[in-house]
Protein backbone atom coordinates (compact mmCIF):
# COMPACT_ATOMS: atom_id res chain seq x y z
CA UNK A 1 0.00 0.00 0.00
CA UNK A 2 1.35 3.61 -0.94
CA UNK A 3 2.22 5.74 2.04
CA UNK A 4 2.67 9.54 0.70
CA UNK A 5 4.06 9.97 4.31
CA UNK A 6 7.01 8.25 3.80
CA UNK A 7 7.53 9.78 0.50
CA UNK A 8 6.68 13.47 1.75
CA UNK A 9 9.72 12.70 4.57
CA UNK A 10 12.03 11.79 2.21
CA UNK A 11 11.07 14.11 -0.34
CA UNK A 12 11.62 17.01 2.54
CA UNK A 13 14.79 15.61 3.70
CA UNK A 14 16.15 15.24 0.40
CA UNK A 15 16.88 11.88 -0.01
CA UNK A 16 16.85 11.39 -4.03
CA UNK A 17 17.95 7.42 -3.64
CA UNK A 18 14.59 6.78 -1.03
CA UNK A 19 12.35 8.84 -3.34
CA UNK A 20 13.10 7.25 -6.67
CA UNK A 21 13.06 3.52 -4.76
CA UNK A 22 9.60 4.97 -2.71
CA UNK A 23 8.23 6.21 -6.37
CA UNK A 24 9.14 2.94 -8.38
CA UNK A 25 7.90 0.72 -5.66
CA UNK A 26 4.46 2.87 -5.32
CA UNK A 27 4.20 2.11 -9.21
CA UNK A 28 4.61 -1.36 -8.96
CA UNK A 29 1.83 -1.63 -6.23
CA UNK A 30 -0.34 0.01 -9.36
CA UNK A 31 -0.78 3.43 -7.22
CA UNK A 32 -1.91 6.27 -10.08
CA UNK A 33 0.95 8.16 -10.90
CA UNK A 34 -1.00 11.94 -10.39
CA UNK A 35 -1.58 10.18 -6.22
CA UNK A 36 2.14 9.76 -5.70
CA UNK A 37 3.08 13.47 -7.50
CA UNK A 38 0.43 15.07 -5.12
CA UNK A 39 -0.07 13.37 -1.68
CA UNK A 40 3.54 12.48 -1.67
CA UNK A 41 5.78 14.76 -4.01
CA UNK A 42 3.54 18.36 -4.22
CA UNK A 43 2.88 18.21 -0.82
CA UNK A 44 5.98 17.72 0.86
CA UNK A 45 7.02 20.80 -1.55
CA UNK A 46 3.98 22.66 0.04
CA UNK A 47 5.89 22.02 3.80
CA UNK A 48 9.06 22.69 2.47
CA UNK A 49 7.49 26.37 1.04
CA UNK A 50 6.24 26.84 4.53
CA UNK A 51 9.43 26.33 6.30
CA UNK A 52 11.83 28.48 4.29
CA UNK A 53 9.11 31.42 4.80
CA UNK A 54 9.24 31.19 8.23
CA UNK A 55 12.90 30.26 8.15
CA UNK A 56 12.99 27.07 9.29
CA UNK A 57 14.94 25.98 6.05
CA UNK A 58 17.50 27.29 3.90
CA UNK A 59 18.48 27.51 0.74
CA UNK A 60 20.75 24.29 0.43
CA UNK A 61 17.96 21.80 2.24
CA UNK A 62 15.51 23.56 -0.28
CA UNK A 63 17.09 23.06 -2.90
CA UNK A 64 18.41 19.25 -1.43
CA UNK A 65 14.43 18.73 -1.67
CA UNK A 66 13.40 20.14 -4.54
CA UNK A 67 15.87 18.22 -6.54
CA UNK A 68 14.57 15.25 -4.79
CA UNK A 69 11.39 15.95 -6.01
CA UNK A 70 12.02 16.14 -9.49
CA UNK A 71 14.15 12.83 -9.34
CA UNK A 72 10.43 11.38 -8.68
CA UNK A 73 9.12 13.50 -10.94
CA UNK A 74 11.07 12.15 -13.78
CA UNK A 75 10.01 8.79 -12.93
CA UNK A 76 6.45 10.03 -13.04
CA UNK A 77 6.81 12.08 -16.28
CA UNK A 78 5.79 9.42 -19.32
CA UNK A 79 3.14 8.37 -16.86
CA UNK A 80 1.82 11.84 -16.47
CA UNK A 81 2.67 13.15 -20.23
CA UNK A 82 -1.04 12.67 -21.12
CA UNK A 83 -2.50 15.11 -18.94
CA UNK A 84 0.15 17.84 -19.77
CA UNK A 85 -2.48 19.46 -20.91
CA UNK A 86 -3.76 19.92 -17.74
CA UNK A 87 -0.90 22.14 -16.45
CA UNK A 88 -2.72 25.11 -14.25
CA UNK A 89 -0.19 27.49 -15.91
CA UNK A 90 2.20 28.28 -18.29
CA UNK A 91 5.36 29.76 -17.05
CA UNK A 92 8.58 31.63 -18.67
CA UNK A 93 11.22 32.33 -15.95
CA UNK A 94 14.61 34.01 -16.48
CA UNK A 95 17.49 36.55 -15.47
CA UNK A 96 17.18 39.42 -16.69
CA UNK A 97 20.11 41.05 -19.26
CA UNK A 98 23.15 42.13 -17.39
CA UNK A 99 22.67 40.01 -14.37
CA UNK A 100 24.09 36.42 -14.39
CA UNK A 101 22.76 35.31 -10.76
CA UNK A 102 21.46 32.19 -11.06
CA UNK A 103 20.46 29.75 -7.86
CA UNK A 104 17.77 31.50 -6.46
CA UNK A 105 16.21 31.84 -10.14
CA UNK A 106 16.16 28.13 -10.40
CA UNK A 107 14.95 27.25 -6.88
CA UNK A 108 11.60 29.46 -7.94
CA UNK A 109 11.31 27.84 -11.03
CA UNK A 110 11.93 23.74 -9.16
CA UNK A 111 9.12 25.41 -6.60
CA UNK A 112 6.61 26.57 -9.22
CA UNK A 113 7.61 22.81 -11.07
CA UNK A 114 5.99 21.48 -7.62
CA UNK A 115 2.64 23.28 -7.99
CA UNK A 116 1.89 21.97 -11.42
CA UNK A 117 2.85 24.89 -13.51
CA UNK A 118 4.94 24.01 -16.86
CA UNK A 119 8.36 25.81 -16.21
CA UNK A 120 10.56 27.10 -18.76
CA UNK A 121 13.24 28.10 -17.46
CA UNK A 122 15.75 30.62 -19.44
CA UNK A 123 18.10 31.14 -17.86
CA UNK A 124 20.58 33.98 -17.46
CA UNK A 125 21.12 37.55 -18.86
CA UNK A 126 17.99 37.49 -20.84
CA UNK A 127 17.19 40.41 -23.16
CA UNK A 128 13.62 41.79 -22.95
CA UNK A 129 12.62 40.78 -27.09
CA UNK A 130 14.03 36.91 -25.94
CA UNK A 131 11.06 37.18 -22.99
CA UNK A 132 8.90 38.48 -25.29
CA UNK A 133 9.80 36.12 -28.17
CA UNK A 134 9.73 32.97 -25.64
CA UNK A 135 6.40 34.12 -24.34
CA UNK A 136 4.79 33.57 -27.98
CA UNK A 137 6.73 30.34 -28.51
CA UNK A 138 5.12 28.70 -25.04
CA UNK A 139 2.04 30.19 -25.43
CA UNK A 140 3.54 31.41 -21.56
CA UNK A 141 0.51 32.95 -19.27
CA UNK A 142 2.82 33.90 -16.38
CA UNK A 143 6.30 35.69 -16.64
CA UNK A 144 9.12 35.75 -13.78
CA UNK A 145 11.32 37.93 -14.10
CA UNK A 146 14.83 38.13 -11.27
CA UNK A 147 17.64 40.14 -10.69
CA UNK A 148 20.14 40.61 -8.14
CA UNK A 149 22.15 43.49 -8.45
CA UNK A 150 20.04 47.00 -8.50
CA UNK A 151 22.15 47.74 -11.81
CA UNK A 152 20.39 45.27 -13.32
CA UNK A 153 16.40 46.09 -11.99
CA UNK A 154 15.70 48.40 -14.21
CA UNK A 155 16.09 46.08 -16.96
CA UNK A 156 12.60 44.59 -15.42
CA UNK A 157 11.00 47.54 -16.34
CA UNK A 158 12.36 47.44 -19.81
CA UNK A 159 11.58 43.64 -20.17
CA UNK A 160 7.83 44.53 -18.75
CA UNK A 161 7.67 47.76 -21.40
CA UNK A 162 8.60 46.19 -24.23
CA UNK A 163 5.75 42.95 -23.68
CA UNK A 164 3.36 46.12 -22.94
CA UNK A 165 4.73 46.73 -26.71
CA UNK A 166 4.15 43.44 -28.14
CA UNK A 167 0.92 43.54 -27.23
CA UNK A 168 1.16 40.60 -24.89
CA UNK A 169 0.45 42.00 -21.60
CA UNK A 170 -3.40 41.60 -21.13
CA UNK A 171 -2.80 38.08 -21.33
CA UNK A 172 0.09 37.63 -18.48
CA UNK A 173 0.54 37.80 -15.07
CA UNK A 174 4.16 39.17 -14.05
CA UNK A 175 6.11 38.41 -11.17
CA UNK A 176 9.81 40.16 -9.71
CA UNK A 177 12.11 39.16 -7.56
CA UNK A 178 15.58 39.34 -6.15
CA UNK A 179 17.62 40.36 -3.32
CA UNK A 180 17.46 44.21 -4.40
CA UNK A 181 13.62 43.79 -5.56
CA UNK A 182 10.74 44.86 -3.20
CA UNK A 183 6.94 45.22 -3.35
CA UNK A 184 6.77 49.03 -4.00
CA UNK A 185 9.30 48.34 -7.00
CA UNK A 186 7.06 45.59 -8.34
CA UNK A 187 4.18 48.43 -7.44
CA UNK A 188 5.95 50.95 -9.77
CA UNK A 189 6.99 48.94 -12.76
CA UNK A 190 3.39 47.33 -13.33
CA UNK A 191 4.54 43.96 -12.20
CA UNK A 192 1.15 41.55 -11.06
CA UNK A 193 3.17 40.32 -8.13
CA UNK A 194 6.51 40.66 -6.16
CA UNK A 195 7.94 37.38 -3.56
CA UNK A 196 10.73 37.93 -1.22
CA UNK A 197 11.60 34.19 -1.74
CA UNK A 198 10.84 30.90 -3.59
CA UNK A 199 8.49 29.31 -1.39
CA UNK A 200 6.08 32.68 -1.22
CA UNK A 201 7.11 32.90 -5.18
CA UNK A 202 5.41 29.34 -5.62
CA UNK A 203 2.71 30.30 -3.68
CA UNK A 204 1.37 32.86 -5.40
CA UNK A 205 1.92 31.53 -8.95
CA UNK A 206 -0.40 28.95 -8.13
CA UNK A 207 -3.13 31.19 -6.35
CA UNK A 208 -2.60 32.93 -10.09
CA UNK A 209 -4.30 30.02 -11.53
CA UNK A 210 -6.11 28.81 -8.57
CA UNK A 211 -9.77 27.81 -10.52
Amino acid sequence: MFDPQKLMEATIAGDSGTVEQLVRTALERNTPADEILNSGLVAAMDIVGERMENEDMFIPEVLMAAQAMDAGVQILKPLLADDASNAKGKAIIGTVKGDLHDIGKNLVAMMMASTGLEVHNLGVDIPPEEFVAQIKAKNANLVCLSALLTTTMPMMKETIDAIIESGLRDNLKIMVGGAPVTQSYADRIGADGFAPDAGSAAKMAKAFFAS
